[in-house]
């Protein structure tokens, strides 16, 4: 809703995505989905200062990706896939609005991981 003023609460907004990807919320993931989603509506209005934190988030999105690959719990497939799609979409924006430094960043990450989940999030973000 704030478009271009969310730059305003920033640094704030950055601890409570942290906060929410850190942790599961049970079998639905509903509020880590909505994190994601808040993610993503605040790179695409805020990109400009983006690159700056992009460290911060992309490590937590990275773990976030291996959580839920690796978590044995009660989540549902489905839900499973949509937050490994959002968190890869949310790797993309990122990587748009730093012109490239996510993919080279996750070179070695790609070359490292033997799990095929999570090397497929990253290859779609290689691709995009």
């Amino acid at each position: 809703r704030l478009g271009i003023l969310v730059v305003r609460h920033l640094k704030r907004l950055e601890r409570v995505i942290l906060g929410y990807l850190e942790v599961s919320d049970g079998p639905e993931e509903e509020a880590r989905l909505g994190i994601l989603e808040t993610l993503q509506c605040t790179i695409e209005h805020a990109w400009p200062r983006m690159p700056c934190r992009l460290p911060v988030l992309l490590k937590a999105l990275l773990r976030m990706i291996w959580d839920v690959h690796t978590d044995l719990g009660p989540t549902p497939e489905p839900v499973r896939a949509a937050l490994l799609q959002r968190a890869t979409q949310c790797l993309i924006l990122l990587d748009h609005c730093s012109k490239g430094q996510v993919k080279v960043l996750l070179e070695g990450v790609y070359s490292s991981c033997e799990e095929n989940r999570v090397r497929e999030c990253i290859r779609k973000v290689q691709e995009s």
